[in-house]
């Protein structure tokens, strides 16, 4: 008779994290603590060693660095911007893993978007709020 393989289920959490104009979409899958950005290891996709810091800085908060691998889409602003997207969609995927890191997450302020945007473009000026040059004659 044969036997049976024990099936280990990969529980997922998904999230979406916003900063500026970027926008990332997150997957916490249960891991070893590998984390992909737009499907390549994320110290080649954000070159900076800061960006790097701001994505872990949940997930040592919360001692779940080793615990979960991350696989994060994001498009819209630039690195910083999209480095903090993801570091808001896994605190809010960490949420929805376990309701009870909320308040720490949030003391922290991991959980607040940033709502800063690019303004528009005005009629009559150069850009948002700088005027074409004034001449007197």
């Amino acid at each position: 008779m044969p036997r049976k393989a024990a099936v280990k289920t990969k529980t997922i959490y998904y999230a979406t994290g916003r900063r500026k104009n970027a926008t990332a979409k997150v997957r916490l899958i249960t891991g070893k603590g590998n984390i992909l950005i737009n499907n390549r290891p994320f110290h080649e996709y954000l070159c900076r060693k800061s960006c790097e810091l701001i994505i872990k800085q949940p997930l040592e908060l919360t001692k779940n660095l080793s615990k979960f691998d991350i696989v994060a889409i994001t498009h819209g602003g630039g690195i910083s911007g999209q480095a903090g997207a993801i570091r808001h969609g896994i605190s809010r995927a960490l949420v929805n893993f376990d309701p009870e890191l909320r308040l720490m997450l949030r003391k922290a302020g991991f959980l607040t978007r940033d709502p800063r945007m690019k303004e528009r473009k005005k009629y009559g000026r150069k850009r948002a709020r700088k005027s074409f040059q004034w001449t007197k004659r």
